[in-house]
């Protein structure tokens, strides 16, 4: 990380103190109050004409260009055009995918798409603040209160339910393609034309202003920012960000968020450096049909890797299978009956017995039975997932990696979701740490500006970092940790696995602050 520069004064820090919403590192649940609407007008001009630093802001000049329409992107852009300090702000979207055009809800009786996403009950408080959960539930998704995860070496399983931490659901599965369409419908409902909000293009470079013209960092007063009239345009420009276009426009920004992607073009033009590595891994995406409807998430650990069933509405599912390479090019070429004979192999007696009851699980469930108010789950039985009989989508075959950047944030600079990290999809987490991000950082922003600070400032951008980096590195060591712990088919680990589950199972606090964890309402599955 960055050295960060000198902080603002005690009593601007205590007001920034005061309005933000994400106290702890991993959860993005905003205050309420922060996303709540205000009066139009109550803030600021809204015709994007307003002076800045004493000069008239022409049309190419911005506040905060955000780099990638994606999931991430599209709800930090809804974040700030929904909170009072921020809504003024005059933002941008760069990207030249045609779906941005799209401003209807998509139909719940068509074919599922096999892109999914499950969003955890954090992730969907952020959607709800933000006014676009609505838009959601008048498309399709689909809610699920169990989960059950097992080894093919049948020696152990746990069930969790949403029961257990007093809540009516553990998270809800929805596609990617729902979750834009509704952060752009209610752009839609919060701008007058939001046309030209979104720039149907590509980024060709990014050139940062130089250091002899950042002048002095910090926090500006207002009433300075106001009576500094004597700026030219010119003059202006040259301590904004630069952006060219592949359509031949060219923008100046004060911030540029980078929501681009694993190979963000963002991050590797800022020189930003990234650890990681690559897993000898593939994962198979899909949409499968049941005779009945499923409501419940399913996770079993092969010994290639985990294959896992998510409700998506109706009797449909979703498979998300890793495999070596080979085999996923194998599964992907293989017929129909074929996929399906191996999904559900894998999901019942393939690689292993089912887990059943023993006196190990009689004198564990005996031996925590006193240790705090016992779960609901904790006397749930063993569960055969329901059969896949049809394949209702193309199956699509994508590698597995970690990554992780080096930095988040520089001077005018600040990344988000997959163009910051990279995760294994093992527990479904990834889009929730950038929703997670997006939260934050538009919350950050909304810090500066109520004190009159430049928005693009290191000093204020580090803040956001410090939140989200601690989070995402923890959850990322989690899951690479599982990730190898369940790739190998060793004797002794088997045991060990068997026994993480048991205790998993029967140990109702553990049970409780891992399901907690997942749902974001914690910094650490384990006690505390």
């Amino acid at each position: 990380m960055k050295p960060t520069p000198a902080r603002a004064s005690a009593a601007a820090h205590s007001l920034l103190r005061r309005t933000r919403c994400f106290a702890a590192a991993n959860r993005i649940r905003p205050n309420a109050r922060a996303f709540s609407g205000a009066p139009a007008g109550a803030f600021g001009p809204q015709d994007g004409s307003e002076k800045v630093d004493g000069v008239k802001a022409g049309d190419d000049e911005l506040d905060v260009a955000i780099v990638g329409g994606g999931m991430v992107g599209l709800a930090v852009a809804c974040a700030l055009s929904n909170m009072p300090l921020t809504k003024h702000l005059r933002v941008a979207i760069i990207d030249s995918n045609p779906a941005l055009k799209s401003r209807g809800y998509l139909k719940k009786d068509g074919i599922p798409d096999s892109r999914v996403s499950t969003v955890t009950p954090a992730t969907i408080s952020f959607f709800r603040d933000i006014g676009a959960w609505e838009h959601i539930q008048q498309q399709r998704h689909a809610f699920f209160g169990k989960m059950q995860v097992w080894d093919y070496t049948g020696l152990g399983y746990t069930r969790y339910n949403a029961r257990d931490v007093c809540k009516e659901h553990l998270g809800c599965v929805v596609e990617n393609k729902v979750l834009c369409n509704s952060l752009l419908l209610r752009l839609q409902e919060q701008k007058e034309d939001i046309g030209k909000m979104i720039y149907p293009t590509r980024l060709v470079s990014l050139a940062f202003p130089s250091k002899s013209r950042q002048g002095a960092a910090g926090l500006k007063s207002p009433s300075t920012e106001a009576g500094s009239t004597g700026h030219t345009s010119e003059e202006f420009r040259s301590n904004l960000v630069k952006l060219d276009l592949s359509d031949g426009r060219t923008l100046y920004s004060k911030l540029v968020v980078g929501a681009d992607g694993s190979k963000s073009n963002v991050r590797q033009t800022a020189g930003i450096k990234t650890s990681g590595w690559n897993y000898p891994q593939s994962a198979i995406i899909c949409t499968v049909e049941h005779i009945a409807d499923n409501d419940c998430a399913w996770q079993r650990f092969l010994p290639s890797g985990p294959v896992a069933l998510l409700p998506i509405g109706s009797n449909f599912s979703n498979i998300v299978w890793t495999m070596s390479p080979e085999e996923a090019l194998h599964h992907k070429s293989t017929s129909t009956e074929d996929f399906l004979k191996s999904v559900n192999h894998a999901l019942d007696f393939g690689y292993g017995p089912h887990p059943n009851s023993s006196s190990i699980d009689y004198y564990m469930e005996r031996l925590f039975s006193g240790i705090g108010d016992t779960a609901a789950s904790t006397k749930e039985c063993f569960e055969v997932p329901p059969k896949a009989i049809g394949l209702i989508s193309e199956r699509m075959a994508f590698p597995l990696s970690l990554m992780h950047s080096h930095d988040y944030v520089s001077k005018g600079l600040a990344l988000i979701g997959d163009a910051a990290h990279t995760v294994h999809p093992l527990a479904g987490q990834g889009v929730n740490f950038g929703f997670g991000d997006a939260a934050a950082l538009a919350n950050i922003i909304s810090d500066g500006v109520s004190v009159g600070a430049d928005i693009g400032d290191l000093s204020l951008l580090s803040r956001y970092e410090k939140d989200r980096k601690a989070a995402n590195v923890a959850m990322a060591a989690v899951l690479d940790g599982f990730q190898k712990m369940y790739s190998v088919d060793f004797g002794p680990l088997n045991i060990l696995r068997a026994a993480a589950f048991h205790g998993a199972q029967y140990i109702s606090p553990l049970k409780k602050n891992i399901i907690s964890y997942a749902m974001g309402d914690r910094k650490s599955p384990l006690f505390s």
